[in-house]
């Protein structure tokens, strides 16, 4: 065999082991091809990425980032008070303090700006300063306003779902359960803010921290009286050793009668609120329609003199 045919040979069989080759590696492709059909396929991050809609991609972080730009030079407050309160109105939105102070500033510029241009158009420029100041403050109050009513809600529904909780984790507890067990039981049972509250103290648990530190954070982002009660006879139990089922069923009664004392004064207080609408809405009707016939007899009266 000559060194021509030798080498032709090789070039032969090269060519042929290169296309086995590329046939056995594109064979796992076509086996994930073909898996992919009848199973999900994993998406990549860009791909998960723009599922979500424009306003989540684009706008959002843009107005982030305009927020936390804006909040780095607005005025400086007690940047731990602000975030204690943003924590017991639950985060809304994952806002940050510096990003709330930025959303102040950005809504008194808005209304501030809205209301010079409004004003000068159609008054004198010493009135629509004034406005235009008052659009300034209004702005900057608005988001302190929503604020303290997410905060108020956020409380109130948290104080109206503890007694239950409580009656829960007491029987709970007393079936043999663990304190940790019967948390996990409650959230498992309602979906609230007092349960969310519970994953998070649970979630606090899990990753290390110690159940005293978790339970001091649940009385501070809570901001409930009746909750700090609840936490510090828990944390008092577990350091001294006393039996948690009876702690918690002395809780659960006190809630309990706390619940019907806050009716008994919400009833008390019923008869005072309703004295406004009556005296302002409906007392004037009923004049109205009590004294209206006897209006034209009396003016007759009067025309005949």
């Amino acid at each position: 065999m000559t060194p021509i045919m030798v080498l032709v040979l090789m070039v032969v069989a090269g060519i042929g082991l290169m296309i086995f080759g590329l046939s056995r590696t594109r064979q796992p492709d076509a086996i994930g091809e073909r898996l992919n059909q009848f199973t999900e396929r994993q998406m990549t991050l860009e791909e998960l990425e723009l599922q979500q809609p424009l306003m989540q991609r684009v706008f959002v972080p843009a107005a982030r980032s305009v927020l936390m730009l804006l909040g780095k030079y607005g005025a400086k407050q007690s940047a731990e008070r602000l975030r204690t309160n943003l924590q017991q109105a639950g985060n809304p939105g994952g806002i940050t303090p510096t990003m709330f102070v930025g959303l102040r500033m950005v809504l008194a510029l808005v209304l501030g700006l809205a209301m010079t241009v409004v004003t000068l158009q159609s008054m004198p420029l010493s009135q629509g300063l004034l406005y235009s100041s008052v659009g300034f403050v209004l702005g900057y109050m608005l988001p302190v306003m929503w604020l303290g009513r997410q905060i108020s809600g956020r409380k109130k529904s948290i104080t109206k779902s503890l007694p239950d909780a409580l009656d829960l984790l007491c029987i709970s507890v007393e079936a043999g359960l663990a304190f940790d067990l019967a948390l996990q039981r409650v959230t498992q049972k309602w979906d609230d803010e007092l349960s969310r509250e519970f994953k998070k103290v649970l979630s606090d648990i899990r990753l290390g921290r110690t159940r005293r530190e978790a339970l001091k954070d649940l009385a501070v982002r809570s901001g409930v009286e009746d909750v700090q009660t609840f936490t510090a006879a828990v944390i008092q139990a577990d350091q001294l050793g006393v039996s948690m089922s009876k702690i918690l069923r002395l809780q659960s009664d006190q809630m309990r009668v706390r619940r019907r004392q806050r009716a008994e004064e919400a009833a008390q207080k019923a008869p005072i609120k309703m004295l406004f609408p009556m005296v302002f809405l409906i007392f004037p009707a009923l004049f109205v329609v009590i004294l209206g016939p006897a209006i034209p007899r009396i003016m007759s009266s009067f025309g005949g003199l």
